[in-house]
């Protein structure tokens, strides 16, 4: 509903109040049909207001779902949920079967295990060995633009490379020759 049509209905109501205020015994008919104009013109407005259907139940969880006529609500599905609680409160089988608890096994089971991601790793070569030189990145394009704006940076590294990691690691592409540092002058001697 909205404003106007909410504004019109309420106007048409406090009309009708002020017509019970002033009904009496001696009322004209021309009055009482006067009244009666009233009264299908707040009918109408109240018309124009509601938009949805008349609810079937008076379950604010499932107004137009399936009756009960036994039900307290009339709701079809929450009559079913309360009687299913009280056959099992009674020590009643619950219309659901449960299933046996399964025995764990000592590998767990599939949904223990966390799924594969596949990532794209950006690696830079350090002198000694490769090292993480950005965050992984979900996407290979934009994976493979950061190391070529990290080649093209002011402090470039010797050598990059781009590593795919799903579930195994797999090196797709190297940039660059790495070649071992000794970070000890004259050869650690």
């Amino acid at each position: 509903m909205n404003h106007a049509q909410l504004t019109a209905l309420g106007r048409a109501l406090r009309v009708l109040g002020e017509h019970g205020e002033q009904l009496s015994g001696d009322t004209p008919d021309s009055r009482l049909h006067e009244i009666k104009a009233d009264l299908r013109r707040a009918l109408d407005r109240l018309d124009e207001a509601v938009e949805a259907d008349k609810p079937a139940t008076r379950c604010p969880e499932h107004p137009n779902g399936p009756v009960d006529e036994d039900a307290v609500d009339r709701c079809l599905l929450c009559e079913t949920r309360r009687r299913a609680a009280r056959r099992a409160e009674h020590g009643g089988r619950a219309p659901a079967v449960e299933a046996p608890a399964p025995v764990p096994s000592r590998y767990g089971v599939r949904a223990d295990r966390p799924q594969p991601q596949q990532r794209w790793l950006p690696e830079e070569w350090n002198g000694r060995e490769w090292q993480l030189c950005g965050t992984p990145r979900r996407d290979l394009r934009e994976a493979e633009a950061y190391l070529a704006a990290q080649r093209r940076g002011s402090r470039p590294a010797m050598a990059y490379r781009l590593v795919h990691e799903f579930t195994d690691y797999e090196v797709l592409r190297v940039w660059g020759t790495p070649v071992y540092v000794d970070i000890q002058p004259m050869g650690n001697l």
